[in-house]
């Protein structure tokens, strides 16, 4: 809550405690109080305008098409700009910055805020003037003095650092600490929801944020170095400076490793002001995925995890696709028509590149040309046309060349018919096809997931034939009645002319029925296609998964972020080796070795763990230390563990890893090493780590666990 709401005197942003008064001296907080009371007068004036441009908005008439879209996407910005005010205030400020010979210092913010006399109050974080904010460094000042970061509480500002790049940068205005503000708060209690670190992002992290979109950029680092905090921050960014990937040119996709870990990061777009991304895990992007268990065969794992066999999905389609070989003779109330298996042929090819489902009208009415033009009687074209749109005999034929299919039953098919799968597949091997056939075709698991979605995309909506004919049923009757009113408008103009006559036109009579109000199906947000993709813990996508990505975004515009030595089933090939393989072409990598999260008592004890299966694995250095060494302890003393914490510590969350048996609390989670990737706990406990498994998949299981600790780490053994 700010002050503009808290009802705390607007006299003073400062809240600072006993131990920091002399940070409250005037002569270093002086120009941030007159600064924060121009910000306050400024928000006030805003919310109220945005309110009354709001109410007007919503009373004005919808009207149709362009214009009630271009209505709906004004309520919508407005609404999201006075959704981030309300929620901030003052607190939209992260900090200001100072270049040398500067008079006034720059504050910087998580929007641009400018006041009724053009003066700028807040600089938007994502602007390039912003840059130096967060990319500075004592190496490299990018021109900057001073620089000072601040911690709010409560709407108030309970601490601030100030860092001083030159000589004349302090000029007795700065308060020096020996501790950075990103250092401080890296030791702060963790919550159920990721915090706020905007104001500590570090140079490095901020560089990654900042790289173009072109192409897909790898960001490539071990636990703690910010990969996710870089992910999000760049999915905002991005949105804001390239114009290529605005909401209406695609947008962004972000995707997720798990659902506890979208629960996590859930927070961090809006407080960033950016609510438009689309967030989801692989499994969402697939109806069945909510339902489908993991694959227990490895072996059928194995090859379910080709990008080849997806392909398989583009022949079986096509064996749908075959015009038929025999001709046939369609009766008409006139005469008899032979449509030869050439013209099926033609007809097959009158909608290359419609997914087959939505295919179907173009190449019935291919076939219903090629029969008119044929006819050689003196029936009208219009009647012959829809004569023979209803022919049952054509339409029986038709139904059976080119069916209706449900991806579901498709896939099903390939996993139940082994003679349809060599068909489709041919390079399988005999065993091999036998190995991926199953008693129960619809059992679906993770790894099926990339085929249904091939299937959908290729085969269409299977509905979308029937909406087009009721939407077109729907506008004929909309048109007969406009006809009837206006030829009673027409009777009631006695001269036949003027404004009245313009009626006439087909033009104005098809606006009058308007087709944008007919039904229609609802869109599927995640079917894309996207302009870009930002992929978390990508280290474990399949090559089979790469696909459903690659699907949605024909770009290849990618941010691709995770750790080789993260990945459960290892990761032997370089980022370019298998980025070009699934089918990337443009791709750049980065990398991040600083472990900003986990103390180094932590990582002494991890680093072992993660070599012993993989000797080159990319352990980042860690630069703080908790003066907590690691525990370890019997598995009885579990509960002791974690009451002892909780008494001690009166905010903050644990995490209890590897025992499925344990209930969690508001402040204790129990997951399991896989669920726990990519999230962070003050203490965790790990439960026997050794049953974790064998080999990489057991190693890597157990340096994710291990590393989720920011503070304090407890190993449990039931020997």
């Amino acid at each position: 809550m700010s002050p503009l709401s808290s009802g705390l005197p607007a006299t003073s942003a400062f809240g600072l405690p006993d131990r920091l008064a002399s940070k409250a001296a005037p002569d270093l907080i002086a120009g941030d109080e007159r600064h924060f009371a121009a910000i306050a007068a400024c928000l006030d004036q805003s919310v109220t305008e945005l309110s009354a441009r709001l109410d007007a908005a919503r009373r004005s008439p919808g009207g149709m098409g362009r214009q009630a879209m271009d209505r709906d996407i004004e309520i919508h910005r407005l609404t999201a700009r006075l959704r981030t005010l309300r929620r901030f205030g003052l607190d939209l400020c992260l900090g200001h910055m100072a270049g040398a010979g500067d008079a006034e210092p720059v504050y910087v913010g998580r929007l641009g805020l400018t006041d009724s006399t053009g003066r700028r109050l807040l600089l938007d974080w994502r602007s390039p003037a912003a840059e130096p904010f967060f990319g500075a460094t004592h190496a490299d000042p990018m021109g900057l003095a001073s620089r000072r970061r601040y911690r709010w509480t409560g709407g108030r500002v309970s601490d601030f650092w100030d860092e001083v790049f030159t000589p004349e940068g302090g000029a007795g205005h700065a308060a020096l600490d020996d501790q950075s503000a990103f250092i401080a708060t890296l030791g702060a209690n963790r919550s159920a929801r990721m915090r706020d670190v905007l104001g500590t992002i570090q140079a490095d992290q901020d560089a990654v944020i900042r790289a173009g979109s072109r192409g897909a950029l790898v960001v490539d680092g071990g636990p703690g170095t910010g990969k996710t905090v870089v992910a999000l921050h760049r999915s905002a960014y991005l949105l804001y400076s390239d114009p290529r990937l605005g909401h209406h040119r695609g947008g962004v996709l972000f995707v997720g490793p798990h659902e506890p870990y979208l629960g996590y990061v859930a927070d961090v777009l809006p407080s960033l002001g950016e609510e438009g991304v689309q967030t989801c895990t692989l499994r969402d992007l697939v109806a069945e995925g909510a339902g489908a268990a993991v694959e227990t065969d490895a072996d059928v794992a194995r090859l379910k995890a080709s990008a080849e066999l997806v392909k398989a999905i583009d022949a079986a389609v096509g064996f749908y696709e075959e015009p038929p070989a025999q001709g046939m003779t369609v009766t008409t109330p006139w005469s008899d028509i032979r449509l030869g298996a050439d013209d099926w042929a033609v007809a097959f090819e009158a909608a290359p590149g419609v997914p087959h489902n939505e295919a179907r009208d173009q190449v019935l009415e291919e076939l219903v040309t090629i029969l008119v033009d044929r006819h050689d009687g003196d029936v009208p074209d219009d009647l012959l046309h829809k004569s023979l749109s209803g022919n049952r005999e054509l339409l029986t034929a038709f139904d059976r060349a080119w069916p209706l299919i449900e991806a579901a039953d498709l896939v099903g098919d390939l996993w139940s018919v082994p003679a349809y799968l060599r068909v489709c597949a041919p390079w399988l091997g005999r065993d091999d096809v036998s190995r991926l056939q199953r008693a129960d075709a619809r059992a679906w698991t993770v790894s099926d997931l990339p085929f249904l979605d091939a299937a959908r995309q290729r085969l269409g909506d299977p509905e979308a034939s029937l909406r087009r004919r009721r939407h077109s049923a729907t506008l004929s009757s909309e048109r007969a009645h406009m006809a009837h009113v206006i030829d009673a408008l027409l009777e009631a103009d006695a001269d036949g002319e003027g404004a009245v006559t313009m009626l006439r036109g087909q033009d104005l009579k098809d606006t009058l029925a308007d087709g944008s109000a007919l039904p229609g199906g609802e869109p599927d947000p995640l079917a894309g296609p996207f302009a870009h993709i930002v992929v978390d813990e990508a280290q474990e996508l399949t090559d089979a998964e790469w696909q459903m990505l690659l699907l949605r975004c024909p770009s290849r515009s990618f941010t691709i972020v995770g750790d080789r030595a993260q990945a459960r089933h290892g990761f032997t090939e370089s980022w370019q080796e298998r980025l070009e393989r699934v089918g990337f072409d443009r791709i750049s990598q980065t990398s991040l070795s600083i472990n900003y999260r986990t103390p180094e008592e932590v990582m002494k004890e991890a680093e072992p763990v993660i070599r012993a299966a993989l000797p080159d694995a990319n352990v980042p250095v860690s630069i703080r230390s908790s003066g907590v060494p690691v525990e370890y302890g019997n598995a009885a003393r579990l509960h002791t563990v974690l009451d002892t914490w909780l008494t001690a510590h009166g905010d903050g969350i644990a995490c209890v890893i590897g025992d499925p048996a344990f209930r969690a609390t508001p402040r204790v989670r129990s997951l399991t090493p896989e669920l726990s990737k990519g999230l962070e706990f003050d203490l965790v406990v790990l439960i026997d780590p050794e049953q974790f498994g064998t080999g990489v998949e057991g190693a890597v299981d157990r340096y994710v666990a291990m590393t989720r600790a920011t503070q304090r780490l407890v190993i449990l053994t039931s020997r």
